[in-house]
């Protein structure tokens, strides 16, 4: 039986409805606990030894569990131990950012398995990015041959507004009659868990990344728009309404451009990818001497280029780096000032000019930061590269599905 599909309970009945949540609750308990004993297992589910056995072999038929050996004897015959089998259930990590689209597939280790990667992906349609993201995950499992009923649930991150609870996007696609999550879990008969992108970044810093054993952390997300995930007192914060982390758009320029939320002057606009590529083209046309002058009038401009670029010396190149980094660290200096975090990460697709970007932020921080504040506070390019938000939306799935009692 297809143990995540998310319609199969309400055509259950009884018995049938009663050993069906039963083996999901035995999956749940192998995965926090490694393995158990069978007696144990009866226990918690109270069952019978024998119904409890059935559960499990039935689990071990369908691949899910294995005999792990013998535990240790209270009395009687050493029980049979039982923990999940690797690579028996997976998870769809799914990354939206203003202009691509990645898919990675983990398994239940959290180890990636495979991934696809989109670029000039539009948020213009509802039902094209939710048809594009079935076709390219159903592309995925089949490449890696892996059942659809192996999948346990969808991760989903994004830029903007989101409410991860009701799994509504208040910034894209949203309609009053059905969230997001909804339309997605329609197509896929899956569980799925819509997160902000930016938050999901720093959940995976915090469990696998550069925040691993700090209690207090900010990961700045610096890709063609700008984000802020809080890791405060160990624990991913995500304020009242579960917006919080918007500092993006704190005004920074009183007669600066227009950001696409509507207000003139945000930080977005002078420190991030959108902001790199502007400055470029404002530059380019009377500085024909750098190797980007070629990729002035195309669409192949693009972040990475220009981070290419810079890593192999160009000065323009490096100029753009170091221009929106100094601005970068300005508004971070104000987060400093008030969260006195102790880490700083910074991640998205400008952190890959590594210390061409980390120096001057850290720059800027020495200038418009108090002292005292600013000398205890470590600056880290993120570990997880691109993968941190497909990692994120994984943990996610895990976090509702397996490790929730």
């Amino acid at each position: 039986m297809d143990m995540w599909d998310t319609y199969i309970p309400n055509t259950l009945l009884g018995v049938e409805l009663k050993t069906f949540l039963n083996k999901k609750r035995i999956i749940k308990y192998l995965y926090r606990n490694g393995t158990m004993s069978g007696s144990r297992i009866a226990s918690l589910l109270k069952v019978s030894a024998p119904t409890s056995n059935q559960y499990l072999n039935d689990l071990i038929d369908d691949g899910y569990i294995e005999l792990k050996g013998k535990g240790e004897s209270i009395g009687g015959r050493r029980p049979n131990v039982y923990g999940l089998k690797k690579n028996s259930v997976f998870i769809l990590g799914v990354d939206v950012g203003r202009r691509f689209l990645r898919i990675a597939l983990f398994n239940n280790s959290l180890e990636k398995i495979g991934g696809v990667d989109l670029q000039a992906i539009s948020f213009d349609k509802k039902k094209l990015i939710i048809e594009t993201i079935y076709a390219e995950s159903a592309k995925l499992l089949k490449a890696n041959q892996i059942p659809e009923k192996k999948i346990m649930g969808v991760g989903l991150n994004m830029p903007g507004l989101v409410n991860s609870k009701e799994g509504i996007s208040y910034t894209y696609f949203y309609d009053k009659n059905e969230t997001l999550a909804e339309a997605i879990e329609k197509k896929f008969k899956r569980p799925v868990f819509i997160e902000n992108d930016s938050k999901v970044r720093a959940l995976a810093e915090m469990k696998y990344g550069a925040a691993r054993n700090t209690k207090n952390a900010l990961v700045i997300q610096i890709d063609w728009g700008l984000g802020l995930g809080m890791i405060l007192d160990g624990k991913l914060y995500k304020g009242n309404s579960g917006f919080s982390g918007e500092f993006s758009h704190i005004q920074t320029e009183e007669d600066g451009v227009l950001c696409n939320c509507g207000k003139v002057g945000c930080l977005e606009t002078v420190a991030s990818c959108s902001a790199l590529i502007r400055f470029a083209k404002e530059g380019l046309e009377n500085n024909k001497m750098s190797k980007l002058y070629k990729y002035y009038k195309s669409d192949e401009l693009t972040p990475t280029k220009i981070i290419e670029e810079a890593l192999s010396g160009d000065q323009f190149a490096l100029y753009l780096i170091q221009k929106v980094g100094v601005n970068l660290g300005k508004g971070i200096s104000y987060l400093i000032q008030i969260l006195n975090p102790e880490v700083i990460i910074l991640s998205g697709v400008l952190s890959q000019a590594k210390q061409y970007i980390e120096v001057p932020v850290q720059q800027s921080i020495y200038k418009y930061c108090l002292p005292k504040l600013h000398e205890d506070v470590q600056i880290r390019i993120s570990e997880l590269g691109v993968d941190s938000g497909l990692l994120g939306s994984a943990i996610v799935v895990i976090e509702n599905i397996l490790e929730n009692k």
